[in-house]
């Protein structure tokens, strides 16, 4: 047992070896403050207590960062490369290990976190990969009058603030790059589930990172131990994926020492169901935008925009389906619904379902938070929802369909980009040329045509408006840690 949680033997002894201090300056060392204790949302059980940051400990890590910035970003691309395939290799020797661990301290399904490995793995094989493709350009001005070089050069050091939905893949996101981009970074993962993110960095320094290149903190203050390390003008990139309000206050503070900043903010997704779009493949597709992780992901479909002719059929099918979900704790292998995050989240979702059936909506299923331990909410789908209730506006995070309706082409478009969010939406529909109109129609960083899961490794993953900036992955990620440099060589 752990603080009253029975656990298998085989979970005990992996939460042992986790790391339970700050990594700075190739060092596992102590914070100042008090422990942070991070705990199972299925359980409510403490799983573990580890160190947490000050504001010295932030400098620190800053410091080593600096140190280690000019060597590392002259360390040959090949070297960077395969350090980061080790590291991939590493990851796929103790998938079971991560999985768990992820399940444990977030609650997702093991095979959702299963995924999540594979998932959060690629960005190590396809940036080791991008690491030997960086590259300028080299040739004559159009007036002869001398020769242009164009270079890529690593930004420097960089500040990587991740969440705690997906622990590893938005870990492995901002670190994969980075490192391949010759640049060093100071992490600091979400208080909620920080031990993912130290285990990885164990894997790091086991894959052969050099000291200073990659350091951890983990804090329960994290606006004033972030303040100073962004003032800092040592530091040349600030990643952060989170709300859109946290979003907001960093870009300003990034502003006054004009950082490169890349931002995966909030969304609100929207998924349109046409006419004569392929049912069954529409509920499939609802059932990973909305239901997977819980719904606690910015990809989330958020609102349920279903032509009128169909909405009741969808919803029908819909909630067939959501009756067969398994809750329960994600390490058993039978459950495929896991908790909420914290207590406050199901809150959340008692408040916004209540308002949506206050403004007229029908409940077709669900709508309940669960009895006994654990940060658990029924899976939930509602009809007639209004313009006028709250789920329509903010991001649900949680397991809850909306369903509105619309007539024409042109009204669903409009409800679609009739909100401040823009990172991706979800279209179905079997006429091509309607798909294609709505990927340029629809005001989304990202689009699922006739599907409900997007991301890869291999693609760039951003949003337009308030949901961000910059991208993450694909040929576009690199570019976020280097800086162009522009030299002219006259002719002679």
């Amino acid at each position: 047992m752990i603080d009253g949680a029975v656990l298998r033997s085989t979970e005990v002894e992996l939460l042992a070896r986790v790391p339970d201090q700050l990594y700075i300056d190739g060092r596992w060392v102590n914070g100042t403050g008090e422990l942070i204790v991070v705990t199972d949302p299925a359980t409510g059980q403490v799983l573990k207590r580890i160190q947490n940051a000050s504001v010295a400990d932030g400098a620190r890590a800053l410091d080593a960062a600096a140190r280690a910035a000019s060597s590392w970003s002259a360390t040959p691309a090949r070297v960077r490369a395969e350090i980061l395939r080790r590291a991939f290799d590493l990851l796929q020797e103790r998938r079971d290990d991560f999985a768990t661990l992820m399940t444990l301290e977030m609650g997702k399904p093991i095979a959702e976190a299963n995924s999540e490995v594979s998932y959060g793995g690629e960005f190590l094989r396809w940036f080791s990969e991008e690491a030997v493709r960086i590259s300028g350009r080299y040739g004559a001005t159009p007036e002869g009058t001398g020769t242009m070089v164009v270079t890529q050069r690593p930004v420097g050091p960089c500040y990587l603030i991740t969440p705690w939905n997906f622990p590893l893949a938005m870990a492995t996101r901002k670190i994969a790059p980075a490192l391949a981009a010759g640049c060093t970074v100071v992490v600091k993962p979400a208080e909620l589930t920080p031990l993912t993110t130290l285990l990885f960095v164990q894997l790091l320094t086991d894959a052969g990172v050099p000291t200073g290149v990659v350091n951890v903190i983990t804090t329960t203050q994290s606006q004033a131990v972030s303040a100073p390390i962004i003032a800092d003008p040592r530091l040349r990139k600030l990643s952060f994926t989170g709300s859109t309000v946290v979003g907001r206050a960093l870009i300003a503070q990034a502003a006054q020492n004009v950082l490169r900043t890349s931002m995966e903010l909030g969304g609100n997704a929207p998924f349109v169901v046409f006419a004569d779009a392929d049912l069954e493949k529409a509920v499939t597709g609802a059932m990973l935008a909305k239901f997977r992780n819980t719904g606690q992901a910015c990809t989330a479909a958020n609102r349920f925009i279903v032509h009128a002719s169909v909405a009741e059929e969808f919803g029908r099918r819909l909630t067939a389906r959501v009756s067969e979900l398994v809750q329960g704790p994600g390490i058993d292998p039978t459950v495929n619904f896991g908790p909420l995050v914290t207590d406050a989240a199901v809150d959340n979702m008692e408040s916004l379902v209540q308002d949506a059936l206050t403004h007229g909506a029908t409940l077709l299923t669900g709508g309940t938070r669960s009895e006994g331990p654990g940060s658990f909410y029924a899976p939930t789908v509602l009809a007639n929802v209004s313009a006028d209730s709250r789920m329509v506006r903010e991001e649900i995070f949680g397991p809850i369909v909306g369903i509105r309706t619309f007539e024409t082409d042109e009204e669903a478009i409009k409800m679609a980009n009739d909100t401040e969010y823009g990172l991706i939406g979800y279209v179905f529909t079997t006429d091509i040329v309607r798909g294609h109109r709505m990927i340029d129609s629809i005001d989304t960083g990202m689009m699922g045509l006739n599907t409900g899961l997007v991301s890869n490794a291999a693609a760039p993953f951003g949003g337009v408006k308030q949901s961000g900036l910059g991208r993450e992955g694909g040929l576009e990620g690199i570019h976020e840690y280097l800086s162009t440099k522009y030299t002219l060589i006259p002719a002679s």
